[in-house]
């Protein structure tokens, strides 16, 4: 069984490097420092977003309907992303999403206002913004 390599020391929290490398089939190894790459640093759950925000070719329509979730939620993932590739999220960014959150709320329970959706329905969309 094959693990995925830590990207981070359990102990300090800082960045690991693999010190050896091997062959499964001739068993040759190579020793040095070797770093992971920036995306396999990012937990399972930002590198499988990012595999489909790729797949959708970056189109953020495609990737709310691949994964059923709202535009403010796949731009919330996609700043994680970001950050955890090591790059900075600008504040400008960050309060353009939380006004999308908060337009994306207030449609939600217009609709539920409206009896478009039901109570149950409401709650599990805002949760998931």
């Amino acid at each position: 069984m094959k693990y995925k390599a830590p990207g981070k020391c359990p102990v300090c929290g800082e960045r690991l490097s693999i010190i050896k490398l091997g062959c499964p089939k001739c068993s040759t190894a190579i020793e040095g420092d070797f770093q992971l790459c920036e995306f396999c640093r990012l937990p399972e759950e930002d590198l499988e977003f990012a595999k489909i925000f790729i797949k959708c070719r970056g189109n953020i329509k495609d990737v709310e309907k691949e994964l059923g979730i709202s535009y403010p939620t796949v731009r919330g993932k996609l700043d994680t992303v970001i950050r955890g590739l090591g790059y900075e999220v600008s504040s400008k960014e960050r309060i353009k999403e939380n006004e999308d959150k908060t337009i994306a709320r207030n449609e939600i329970l217009d609709q539920l206002s409206n009896g478009e959706i039901s109570p149950k329905d409401a709650a599990e969309m805002i949760k998931n913004l």
